[in-house]
């Protein structure tokens, strides 16, 4: 056969088993892991199993499942996700951890820019919360009290680098004040506190707070994000802090989809456009709204879009965690 034929026949079997490369991910048979960097029973771990129920269908019907490796502020867990085979069989589902944990950690065992992005999943509102009996019932009357006992409000928070540690230090920056802070080692074991009269506020994710809202067990103030919280019901009448004359004020905590350094572009578009269809499942988004959280449906979907995202958050988070001084490192 002429060299030219040769050649021409070779080129044309890597196009073919490239297709079939492609084409046959995920394989029959073989597992997708999503990675979460928190306990069973999180914020996060919720979203993640949602997900992973409405990945399965997209991805002809593959096995999705989640492996919890929580430990030292979401580090351990990504970092896993971060060192495995990058064959877009394990894949990292984490919150605003991922933009965070540059500043807080100085050596976290990983690269935040050097992971494969597929998209954000959603949004989480947070809602500024108090014990029940606060002798306030609405922001304005929350903040007034907050500057008549300046230095005795105790703060409450989930532990460093939490979602709630990290609402409670912007709150701090934007109202100029700083409170006693008051770490716990989880979200439950704080929430108990709150509703006990032990702290007196705390800035949480609507996926914890909404069950102990609607019982009132604890009262809610105002919302972090730039938008009313409309879903769930018992928010729809709260200001946000924006409005409450803390501008610019938006907080929340978003959730993200990635795949290790490396993986095959072919394998990311197959995700990402699972991602896009797993994202407009009825199911998913009435599981998402139950817990407060918004489904995401703007250009962060994209990978190039979703990464330039994360890197604008980094720059926010690092600006209120070097001005608080507080690391986890």
């Amino acid at each position: 056969m002429p060299t030219a034929l040769r050649l021409g026949a070779a080129a044309a079997a890597l196009v073919c088993a490239a297709g079939v490369q492609a084409q046959a991910f995920p394989a029959a048979g073989k597992t997708i892991t999503l990675v979460v960097p928190f306990a069973a029973g999180g914020p996060t771990d919720k979203v993640a199993r949602d997900l992973a129920e409405a990945l399965r269908k997209p991805l002809n019907g593959a096995t999705v499942v989640v492996d919890n490796a929580a430990g030292a502020g979401s580090t351990i867990g990504t970092a896993k996700a971060f060192r495995a085979a990058p064959d877009g069989y394990t894949l990292l589902v984490t919150h605003v951890g991922m933009a965070t944990t540059p500043t807080l950690y100085r050596n976290p065992g990983y690269k935040y820019e050097e992971f494969e992005y597929l998209g954000l999943i959603n949004e989480v509102p947070m809602v500024v919360v108090g014990k029940p009996a606060l002798a306030a019932n609405t922001w304005a009357e929350l903040n007034t009290w907050i500057g008549q006992n300046k230095g005795k409000v105790n703060l409450g928070n989930a532990g460093l680098g939490s979602a709630s540690h990290l609402c409670g230090l912007m709150l701090q920056n934007a109202l100029k004040t700083e409170m006693t802070t008051v770490p716990y080692k989880g979200t439950a074991p704080a929430m108990t506190d709150l509703i006990g009269g032990q702290i007196d506020i705390m800035c949480d994710q609507t996926t914890n707070t909404t069950s102990q809202v609607e019982g009132k067990r604890i009262k809610a103030f105002a919302a972090s994000t730039a938008k009313r919280v409309a879903i769930p019901a018992v928010y729809k009448d709260l200001p946000t802090l924006d409005e409450a004359g803390l501008k610019g004020f938006n907080v929340s905590i978003w959730h993200g989809l990635y795949a290790p350094k490396g993986t095959p572009p072919a394998v990311l578009k197959t995700l990402n456009d699972a991602l896009k269809v797993a994202l407009k499942d009825a199911d998913f988004i009435k599981k998402e709204e139950g817990l407060g959280a918004v489904v995401v449906n703007d250009a962060r979907v994209n990978p190039a879009d979703h990464k330039k995202f994360v890197a604008a958050e980094v720059a926010k988070w690092g600006t209120v965690i070097k001005a608080a001084g507080q690391y986890a490192d």
